[in-house]
């Protein structure tokens, strides 16, 4: 690690404690091994799994499992302040493809090569390429893919039948406005579109970074100068909180994954952009009033085509564990092959984290029940590409993040900005001056270090 990112790692591990007060140094375990302590996401996927785990300690009588589920913005928090500080209490943690290469590289998390090799029919290769690149350092994978996902475009067929609308094949966003205008519908208690507008670098972000890039914007040039006030990046922004200001969902502001999923599975908004792993909400008769409603379609683009993010919710087991074997069993479980097939007879194909694995969509029911959905998703995971993300060169890779270590409070500080401009507390070329402000310092460090 050079002089640069170790001062950006030991910030950031700083901030994480402040932000998490107490989470961190609980100490280690003095068993020998009886219980394996997993943080999560609290989303839909990650719940059955907690549903299925006595499966698991059926399997393994010697392990027992504990969950820590918490929502996306704490559950990074309390992980990352954690594993940066090697407090101990977890054995395994859900990360994404942000974190883990970086923390492979500070030393934080166990190289898992090993243990894919050695674990009998775990086929490590038949994760889908871009994600097995996304989650290794210097060719080691340093998590596993619990489920991976870009983004899409989902519609209520119906209410664009009746307004005599067709979806394109491949929308653009000012076409998507257009449908947002003529669907939105106050009185009946019907937004035109649902969009994110919850502060997290992980929240609001996502979707606007996607949309920014398409737009031809970019957080830095290729020097590291900020261009967040950019024309191309106001003109960006502009879009995006006009568009959920005036067709957009009540709340906007306080919105995220969760509270989106809410609103089209309900019936209560007539569009969504979002993650393609939304679909375990929407196709499920249990959760969702619109089963069989829902249509989908690429991220929609301005000048950048394939404008969707890759993104995966992975499983690391942190340096600090006593207990790595026991940690690595419960993973190749989650991760593994005969799990998928679990839950698609147990729980409904629709629930099948998808986008982990190319056999996942070689499966008959899994392919019948994901006809709509299912060869999307794969193409888009398959077009995203984070190494070229913008329309002009950048020093930085990554679609829906940047991946420095600097985001994780770049990005929430900016979001901050952006959930206020949605608010309508300040304005949007007020909140993208102060954004640029935050970057700048960001910008300025990378350049001292050239």
């Amino acid at each position: 690690m050079n002089r640069h990112h170790a001062k950006a790692a030991a910030a950031l591990a700083a901030a994480a404690v402040m932000g998490v007060g107490g989470c961190a140094g609980a100490g280690s375990f003095t068993s020998s091994g009886d219980t394996v302590t997993i943080a999560m996401v609290s989303n839909s996927q990650m719940q059955d799994a907690i549903a299925l785990s006595g499966e698991f300690e059926r399997e393994n009588p010697g392990i027992k499992l504990k969950f820590v589920s918490l929502s996306e913005n704490q559950a990074r928090a309390k992980i990352t302040a954690s594993v940066a500080t090697h407090g101990g209490e977890f054995d395994v943690v859900m990360i994404s493809n942000y974190e883990t290469p970086q923390w492979a590289k500070n030393g934080w998390l166990v190289d898992l090569s090993n243990y894919e090799r050695e674990t009998p029919g775990y086929d490590a290769e038949d994760f889908i390429p871009s994600l097995q690149k996304s989650l290794s350092y210097q060719g080691d994978m340093y998590s596993v893919p619990f489920y991976g996902e870009s983004s899409f475009l989902m519609y209520r067929k119906d209410l664009f039948e009746q307004a005599g609308l067709t979806m394109p094949a491949e929308p653009t966003w000012d076409q998507i406005a257009q449908a947002a205008a003529k669907l939105d519908d106050p009185a009946g208690g019907r937004s035109g579109i649902c969009l994110r507008g919850k502060p997290g670098w992980g929240e609001s972000l996502a979707p606007l970074n996607t949309v920014i890039n398409t737009f031809g914007g970019r957080w830095f040039d290729e020097n590291w100068h900020a261009q967040l006030n950019s024309p191309e990046v106001v003109r960006a922004v502009e879009f995006y909180i006009d568009l959920v200001r005036e067709h957009g969902e009540p709340g906007a502001a306080a919105s995220g994954f969760s509270e989106c999923a809410t609103q089209l599975s309900q019936g209560n908004t007539a569009m969504w952009y979002d993650a393609t792993s939304a679909v375990s909400v929407l196709e499920d008769p249990a959760s969702s009033k619109v089963v069989g409603k829902i249509g989908y379609a690429p991220a929609p683009v301005m000048q950048k085509p394939n404008s969707g993010w890759l993104y995966t919710w992975s499983l690391g087991i942190p340096k600090s564990s006593k207990k790595p074997d026991a940690a690595w069993k419960f993973i190749s479980w989650m991760t593994g092959k005969p799990y998928i097939k679990m839950v698609g007879e147990k729980l409904g194909w629709s629930h099948v984290p998808p986008g982990s694995r190319m056999s996942t969509y070689q499966i008959p029911e899994y392919a019948a029940a994901s006809k709509a959905y299912g060869p999307l998703t794969l193409s888009s995971m398959q077009g995203a590409d984070p190494e070229h993300p913008t329309v002009a060169p950048v020093p930085y890779t990554g679609i829906q993040f940047l991946a420095i270590p600097e985001f994780q409070d770049l990005g929430t500080r900016v979001s901050q900005q952006i959930s206020a401009a949605v608010a309508g507390r300040i304005s949007v070329r007020d909140a993208l001056d102060q954004a640029q402000q935050y970057a700048d310092a960001v910008g300025r460090s990378y350049r001292e270090n050239q």
